[in-house]
């Protein structure tokens, strides 16, 4: 099971990149996302919706309390950052069978995360989009998604769109 923390979301500022990180978690194989910061219930509907559309088995939540979060996670506890160590170096140190907590940022990211987590990990050290590294780590720990209850699939296609109801 992965869960994402995603830390700090701003109302007016992060609406469409923590809907994106929540649509990418569920999309690349994440079990669940928590919310914290600013309590956003759109944000949750949104993605609810998303889930009850092509697919289910994928949870979203808010929690105000970020650090209990962090502590009470039994699992692997790993901090995407771009000040981190390298993840493909890092991946490998992974149990995989275990839980694993992916905490994702919005805001500055407090200092203690940094002792709070068991790896701190870059893909790669440059300043990019929080989206973009959880579709890469999940990408690379190759958890499928274990969708369920779809009411629409895509039939892809060269070219064109095709969904279809089931």
């Amino acid at each position: 099971m992965i869960t994402i923390l995603r830390l700090g979301h701003r109302y007016k500022r992060d609406e469409r990149i923590s809907t994106h990180c929540g649509l990418v978690a569920r999309a690349f194989g994440a079990s669940s996302i928590i919310y914290s910061g600013e309590h956003d219930q759109h944000l949750i509907d949104s993605i609810n919706r998303v889930s009850e559309n092509w697919g289910s088995g994928f949870s979203v939540s808010y929690e105000k309390n970020w650090r209990k979060v962090i502590q009470d996670f039994k699992g692997t506890k790993v901090h995407l950052t771009m000040y981190g160590m390298p993840f493909e170096k890092q991946l490998s140190k992974f149990n995989t069978k275990r839980n694993i907590l992916i905490i994702i940022g919005s805001e500055k990211v407090p200092g203690e995360v940094y002792q709070m987590a068991d790896y701190n990990i870059a893909v790669y050290n440059q300043p990019h989009s929080e989206v973009a590294a959880l579709a890469i780590i999940l990408d690379r720990l190759n958890k499928k998604p274990k969708l369920k209850s779809a009411k629409k699939k895509i039939v892809p296609q060269e070219r064109g769109k095709k969904v279809i109801e089931k």
